[in-house]
C-alpha cells in the first residue's frame, strides 16, 4: 500500500518580528501544518528549494537548521511508511500524534505546538534531532540495489545498468560521500562522463539512475543533501531516429537467395521476420515455447514489462512456425534463436546482402558539440528493428493505434507517437503514387 502525499516547507508571517517556517503535509484530501520552531527573515528563505539560504553568513548554523528541516521531512516519511506497512490510512489526528510521538515525549495539539513555538526564534531553537548518521556511500549503494532489485523484480539488464553506474562513480571518485553531490559535484561528474566520450543522452540516463539512488537514500535518512532534486542541468540531445524496414526492404529480406557460405543466416532471417510479423521483442521471441501458442494465437507474459498480451498469428508467422514444428529445440523453444549479440551481427550481414544500404544520418551531442554520423542502414538494423517494423507496417496499413498497442503491450500513446508520425509520412508517400 502506498499513501500518496506531499511534504512542503514554506514561511508565513504571524505579525511578529519574522517569518515562521512550517511543514505542510497533504494526503488523501487532508492538509496538516506542523511548526518547525524556526523564525527567519523573509530574505533568508529560498522558496524553490524550500530551505534557508543564509543567516548572517553563518554557514554552520544555516546547515544545522536546514538539516533540522530534512530530519522533520524524513521523520514524516517514516511515519507514513509505518502506516503503509499496516495497510492503514491515518486520520489527521493519528498522523499528528504518530509524528509527535517520534519527536516529542507526548503528542501535542496544534494550539499547544504553536504556543510552545511562539517564543522561539532562530537563535534560541533547540534542534532536538538525533545525531547524524554516518553512512558509507558504497554500502548504501549495494543495499539500494539489493532491496530495490527484489522489490521491483529487476531484470538482469537493470542490474547491469546499476553495475555500470557504480563503476562510473568509482572511477570518478573512490572516496565519494553523499555531501559530494552538491551543484559543483554533480557538474564535475557530468564533465567526467563527457570526457569519457559519452553521448548527452547516455549521461542523462546515468544521472536519472543516480537521482533514483540518492532520492532513495534521502528518504531512508541516510543523508540530508537534496541538491539532486533541484539541480538538473540541461544537456542538448537530439531525438533518436526510429530504424525500421519499409515494405520494399522487408520483401528484399524475404526474397533474398542466401549464398551457400552464409547458410547460418537462414535461421537468423526466420527469427527476424517472425518479429516483423508478430511485434515480439527479442527477449519474448527467445523465450517463446509451444506452450505459449494456442488456437493460432500467441499468449505470453512479456519479459520486459510483465504485461499479458495476445497476438493473433497471421499466415506469414504461421509459415515460419510450420517450418520448425518438427524440430526439437532445447526447453521446448519454438525458434532457432541465438544470442542477441550474435544475431545483431549476422543481421548486419543479412541486410547488407539484401542491398539495404541507404545512408542514414544520425545526430547526437557530446557536451555542446554536435556530432553527425552517416552509416549504411544495414549497420543500424538490430533485433528490435523487427518490432519497430511490425508497428510501422501495421499503422501504415491503417490499423488503429489502440489495436496495435494491444499486440505490442504499449500502455500509452506517448510511446507510440514516433511510430504514428512515421506512419503518417508513409501514408503520404502512398497517396503520391496516385499522381504518377
Amino acid at each position: 500500500m502506498i499513501i500518496k502525499r506531499t511534504i512542503k516547507f514554506s514561511i508565513r508571517n504571524y505579525r511578529d518580528a519574522g517569518y515562521r517556517i512550517r511543514m505542510r503535509v497533504s494526503y488523501n484530501g487532508n492538509r496538516l501544518d506542523f511548526q518547525t520552531g524556526l523564525v527567519i527573515q523573509k530574505e533568508n528563505w529560498d522558496d524553490r528549494q524550500q530551505r534557508i539560504m543564509s543567516l548572517n553568513s553563518n554557514t554552520t548554523v544555516t546547515n544545522e537548521f536546514n538539516e533540522h528541516l530534512s530530519q522533520m521531512s524524513a521523520c514524516m516519511v517514516t511515519v507514513f511508511r509505518e502506516f503503509e506497512l499496516r495497510q492503514v490510512i491515518p486520520s489527521p489526528k493519528e498522523l499528528r500524534n504518530a509524528f509527535h510521538a517520534k519527536t516529542n515525549p507526548q503528542p501535542l495539539t496544534t494550539e499547544e505546538s504553536f504556543k510552545k513555538d511562539s517564543t522561539i526564534n532562530v537563535h534560541q531553537v533547540d534542534i532536538n534531532k538525533p545525531k547524524k548518521k554516518k553512512n558509507d556511500f558504497w554500502k548504501c549503494f549495494d543495499e539500494f540495489v539489493k532491496v530495490n532489485g527484489k522489490l521491483n523484480d529487476w531484470t538482469p539488464a537493470t542490474y547491469e545498468k546499476f553495475a555500470a553506474l557504480r563503476n562510473h562513480l568509482q572511477e570518478f571518485n573512490k572516496k565519494l560521500n553523499f555531501e559530494d553531490f552538491n551543484e559543483d559535484g554533480i557538474a564535475d561528474f557530468i564533465n567526467y562522463m563527457g570526457k569519457k566520450g559519452m553521448k548527452n543522452s547516455t549521461i542523462n540516463k546515468q544521472l536519472g539512475f543516480l537521482r533514483w539512488y540518492l532520492r532513495w537514500c534521502y528518504e531512508k535518512d541516510y543523508h540530508t543533501n537534496h541538491t539532486f532534486e533541484h539541480f538538473k542541468p540541461k544537456l542538448k540531445s537530439a531525438s533518436k531516429r526510429v530504424i525500421f524496414l519499409t515494405q520494399e526492404e522487408l520483401e528484399k529480406v524475404e526474397n533474398l537467395k542466401i549464398p551457400e557460405k552464409y547458410t547460418s543466416l537462414e535461421a537468423v532471417r526466420d527469427v527476424f521476420l517472425f518479429c516483423c510479423y508478430t511485434g515480439l521483442r527479442y527477449s519474448d521471441a527467445y523465450n517463446l515455447t509451444w506452450e505459449d501458442i494456442h488456437n493460432r494465437k500467441i499468449e505470453i507474459v512479456t519479459v520486459k514489462t510483465a504485461d499479458r498480451i495476445t497476438i493473433e498469428i497471421n499466415s506469414k508467422s504461421q509459415a515460419i512456425l510450420d517450418k520448425y514444428s518438427d524440430i526439437h529445440f532445447p526447453d521446448k523453444k519454438v525458434l532457432p534463436i541465438i544470442s542477441n549479440q550474435k544475431m545483431n551481427k549476422r543481421l548486419h550481414t543479412l541486410c547488407k546482402l539484401a542491398g539495404i544500404d541507404e545512408p542514414i544520418k544520425s545526430t547526437h551531442y557530446e557536451g555542446n558539440k554536435r556530432i553527425d554520423d552517416v552509416k549504411p542502414k544495414y549497420e543500424l538494423v538490430g533485433t528490435h528493428c523487427g518490432r519497430r517494423t511490425f508497428i510501422c507496417t501495421a499503422l501504415a496499413k491503417g490499423i488503429p493505434p489502440s489495436v496495435v498497442m494491444k499486440w505490442t503491450g504499449h500502455s500509452d500513446y506517448k510511446a507510440m507517437k514516433p511510430y504514428i508520425d512515421i506512419a503518417d509520412e508513409v501514408k503520404s508517400s502512398y497517396m503520391k503514387q496516385f499522381d504518377e
